[in-house]
């Protein structure tokens, strides 16, 4: 495949390692960040040390703070932007992508306020049908490292998936095509509200059989959400749904699993919080998948006792029993 100049729009642990794998198969790549000092720093030291510490830096990918450097004919733009600055940052760059450039959204997450998918607020706000998502599970540290990943290219626009599909691909990053860009996205939102039930678990000092049920249920949820959005319920047993869930709630890289353990541990969220640099998109997203379930009547219990305690002071010991007192009923249910 030729040379694409792509612009990684996000200087973060997930932006940085997309941009490795991108410029590892041979593309122009730029990345944007907000802070100049900060770019600066990565440019001189060949290191995004706030990150992806340790991780050397090509001299050959470009670092800039500047909006109209960064995205001057580019032709992708892949948007690494954490959910909760996700609509900000793109409507800081309206006006400076060229006619052409496609878009893929890598965030997952969805919009606090209108409890969109990334995709949506994307194409809203940049007014272009060139748009994808990449989902599945991922974490930043690994692929940076070379470690063997499969993630799956989301469009409704098979050729544009597929394009997309090669422009990524390459020998320990497997990705796949899919056109269900709604349960691909959703399913990278959802599972970092059940991670944070499986952390609070492990905190709590349960075993083996509660994080599995939890996973179990989790997913189960998320696949009803899903349907009633549209989206295939097979998704969600792909890379994007269940294998995205399950390394979110079981690896050491894991930010939410790791915020529900110390919740679970007695610690205060807000304490919690402030220690964090990275994004923790499920305790920001746990109150919009919450209230997005309810507006469709969709049971989605383990969510919303995970919105309960982060956001209504609600203790882990209490969440607990009240999913354990629930009225007995069908797996399939």
């Amino acid at each position: 495949m030729m040379s694409k100049r792509i612009t990684v729009i996000g200087d973060g642990g997930w932006g940085t390692a997309l941009a490795l794998v991108l410029h590892g198969n041979g593309h122009d790549v730029t990345v944007w960040g907000p802070f100049e000092a900060i770019i600066e720093q990565i440019s001189a030291t060949r290191e995004n040390t706030n990150y992806l510490p340790g991780i050397p830096l090509p001299e050959e990918i470009t670092w800039t703070a500047d909006r109209r450097q960064a995205v001057r004919e580019c032709e992708i733009a892949v948007l690494a932007i954490p959910t909760r600055y996700f609509r900000r940052v793109l409507e800081s760059f309206v006006g400076l992508f060229p006619a052409d450039c496609r878009f893929v959204s890598v965030a997952k997450g969805l919009d606090d306020d209108s409890h969109e998918r990334m995709s949506v607020v994307a194409q809203t706000i940049l007014k272009s049908d060139h748009l994808a998502a990449l989902s599945g599970p991922s974490h930043a540290e690994e692929v940076a490292r070379g470690i063997p990943t499969a993630v799956v290219m989301a469009s409704e626009d098979h050729s544009l998936s597929k394009e997309l599909q090669e422009v990524f691909a390459a020998s320990l990053f497997r990705v796949y095509s899919s056109d269900d860009v709604i349960g691909v996205e959703l399913g990278g939102a959802l599972k970092n509200v059940i991670a944070i039930a499986v952390g609070m678990a492990d905190g709590l000092g349960f075993g083996d059989n509660t994080r599995a049920a939890v996973i179990t249920r989790g997913l189960a949820e998320m696949t009803r959400l899903g349907m009633a959005l549209g989206a295939r319920p097979e998704t969600f047993a792909g890379l994007s749904g269940m294998g995205d869930l399950i390394v979110t709630c079981t690896s050491q890289h894991s930010r939410n699993r790791g915020v529900g353990e110390r919740i679970g541990r007695g610690e205060p969220i807000a304490t919690i919080m402030d220690g964090f640099k990275q994004a923790v998109e499920g305790v920001w997203n746990c109150a919009a998948a919450s209230e997005l379930a309810a507006a469709l009547c969709v049971d989605v219990p383990v969510t919303h006792e995970v919105y309960a305690i982060v956001h209504q002071n609600q203790s882990p010991q209490d969440g607990v029993h009240a999913l354990l007192k629930r009225d007995l009923k069908p797996e399939s249910m």
